[in-house]
Order: structure tokens, then C-alpha cells, then sequence
């Protein structure tokens, strides 16, 4: 028995049929310079030019990690070297703050201002006074937080500033495509 169409019939192009031209690949290099040199010649040496920064782009899961990592690391490391100073950790908190919100990817864009001041709490407990037992540590906690809220805020507005700023550029850009 035949089935009948539930779907009708899609004119344009069919699923085999090119799109059209691809555009180009970014930084491709020419086929001729990825050949390699006859043995024996030497090669040539690479074209001296600015060293490029890593910019690597993370899912807002690795965006995540990666903040709170620092941030746990930062916390340690400022409670062995300085002794707890929770204004070197909030000055700490902002570059990471920056790099986690230039570091995302476009589609995880929103996760950047979620996730830090997360991290900013994941790192506290390191540099919080805390006295002795469990209540103690969130006392310490707490007040950590409360009197620091001008760097979480800082480092919070920092990312939601880049942002924004990125996901307008994402937006223009597809407009002119």
C-alpha cells in the first residue's frame, strides 16, 4: 500500500544542488607554503612577525571550569604567599572575570556573567576568616562576601559588559551576511 505525502513538496533547490561559492577559510595558508623542502635544502625560517595571545573558545560548561579553577587556585595561592588578603583576591578576581567573558564562544555567550560570580564564591572559602567548625566557616564566609561585594560586582559588571559588547558585534556581523 502506498503512503500518501504528509508534507508538500519544497520548491527550490534540491538537497544535492551546490549552494553557491564557499567563502574562504580563514588564515589558509597558500598551497605552495605547505609544501615541504626537498631533503638536504634547508627550511626556511618562519616569517618574524607579533607573537598572537592564545584565544581559545570555551562551551559556557568549560567557561565554568575554568573560572572556578582560577579562581580556587587564586584563593590558595593568596592564602600561602599573602596570607589571606581578600583585596588581592578581588583585584585577582577581575582579569579572570575578563578572560572568562573573551574567552567564551558565541553560542554560550549569556554563561560568562552567570558563571563568575560563582567562582568568585568557589575561591572565597580559601581567604575567608573562618573560625573554628562549620559554622564558623560560612560566618566567614558570609562576611567575606558581604564587605568584598564591591570586587564581585566589579568583575561581574566587567563580564556582562564584554559581553554585551561581543554579542553586538556577533549580531552586526550576521546582519551583513
Amino acid at each position: 500500500m502506498e503512503q500518501r505525502r504528509t508534507r508538500p513538496r519544497q520548491h527550490g533547490t534540491s538537497r544535492g544542488a551546490p549552494l553557491g561559492p564557499l567563502p574562504p577559510q580563514a588564515r589558509r595558508r597558500p598551497a605552495t607554503a605547505e609544501r615541504r623542502p626537498a631533503p638536504g635544502r634547508p627550511r626556511p625560517a618562519p616569517a618574524a612577525g607579533p607573537a598572537r595571545l592564545p584565544n581559545p573558545r570555551l562551551t559556557g560548561l568549560g567557561c565554568g571550569l575554568f573560572c572556578m579553577a582560577v579562581m580556587f587556585l587564586l584563593g590558595f595561592l593568596d592564602d600561602l604567599v599573602l596570607g589571606a588578603s581578600l583585596t588581592v583576591y578581588g583585584v585577582l578576581f577581575l582579569p579572570v572575570s575578563a578572560l572568562t567573558a573573551l574567552w567564551v564562544r558565541g553560542g554560550d555567550l549569556l554563561t560568562a556573567p552567570v558563571v563568575v560570580p560563582i567562582a568568585f564564591a568557589v575561591g572565597l572559602p580559601a581567604v575567608a576568616d573562618g573560625g573554628g567548625g562549620f559554622l564558623g566557616m560560612v560566618m566567614g564566609l558570609v562576611t567575606a562576601l558581604s564587605t568584598q561585594a564591591g570586587w564581585l560586582y566589579g568583575g561581574t559588571l566587567i563580564a556582562g559588559v564584554i559581553v554585551i559588547v561581543r554579542r553586538m558585534r556577533l549580531i552586526r556581523r550576521r546582519r551583513r551576511a
